[in-house]
């Protein structure tokens, strides 16, 4: 899967960044390349935590597609 992350200058030196599509996704780091690690690693942990707040039903199924 791949997502569009937006990388933005920290005030306090380094970088934030921001999965526009997963809302308040948020990490950030001292340098891009570690950025952009901590808001993979964001990412992975926010789909768990929908998972789990998200449990089938008979009214609503789950179902995993691959872009």
């Amino acid at each position: 899967m791949k997502l569009q992350v937006v990388i933005h200058p920290a005030k306090e030196g380094g970088f934030w960044a921001e999965i526009p599509g997963f809302a308040g996704c948020v990490s950030e780091g001292e340098t891009l390349e570690e950025t952009l690690l901590n808001i993979k690693e964001a990412a992975e942990v926010w789909l768990e935590v929908a998972a789990m707040r998200t449990k089938a039903t008979s009214q609503i199924q789950i179902a995993e597609i691959e872009l």
